[in-house]
């Protein structure tokens, strides 16, 4: 993974990625010019609020309990990623060529509706980063693993960032949330 970033250092730069202190993005983990990584964990939503109250209580005092066990500074990072529906709307096209019947098709035909409506209106998924910085890749990793058997035993399900995470954090920060192919995190 390479950055496409602009080679001008100077302060006077419009671009926040001349100033940021990255070098590169690889194995899940961001390498910065003053040889720290910055890795985490991504935390799959749950919506705790559709259980009943014991459960919810249980799992926000196993949140606090996590929390307070973590001996480290750690970033908790929201992040919306755009839905790509591309394949599944490509997939009720389908449906609604090979349907024969009227009300099968009308079905289909409101999903697709449904589809584009999302598609318009710009949808996200909303994603949960624990992220946090270290010198050694040992520790990362072995942080890592301490975050995602504490979350686990709070009742979610995590895993290590990976490359595309990372950038589209990245991209949330510095671009709004919109890819670009200049002056920022690229994929190459």
């Amino acid at each position: 993974m390479q950055l496409a970033m602009k080679k001008n250092r100077s302060s006077g730069s419009p671009y926040t990625e001349d100033w940021l202190p990255i070098k590169d993005i690889q194995n899940g983990m961001i390498l910065t010019t003053t040889k720290l990584f910055v890795s985490g964990v991504k935390v799959t939503p749950k919506n705790i609020f559709i259980l009943d109250q014991d459960v919810q209580n249980h799992i926000l005092i196993s949140l606090k309990n996590f929390y307070n066990m973590l001996d480290f500074e750690f970033w908790l990072v929201v992040s919306d990623r755009p839905v790509d529906i591309s394949v599944y709307m490509s997939q009720l096209q389908l449906l609604y060529n090979k349907a024969q019947s009227p009300a099968i098709r009308k079905l289909i035909d409101q999903d697709i509706e449904k589809g584009k409506n999302f598609i318009n209106n710009d949808v996200v998924d909303t994603e949960y980063y624990l992220l946090f910085k270290e010198k050694d890749v040992n520790e990362v990793q072995k942080k890592i693993r301490l975050m995602i058997n504490g979350l686990a035993s709070c009742g979610l399900n995590a895993s290590q960032t990976t490359n595309d995470d990372l950038i589209v954090i990245m991209n949330n920060f510095l671009n709004g949330g919109k890819n670009t192919s200049f002056g920022t995190v690229m994929p190459i």
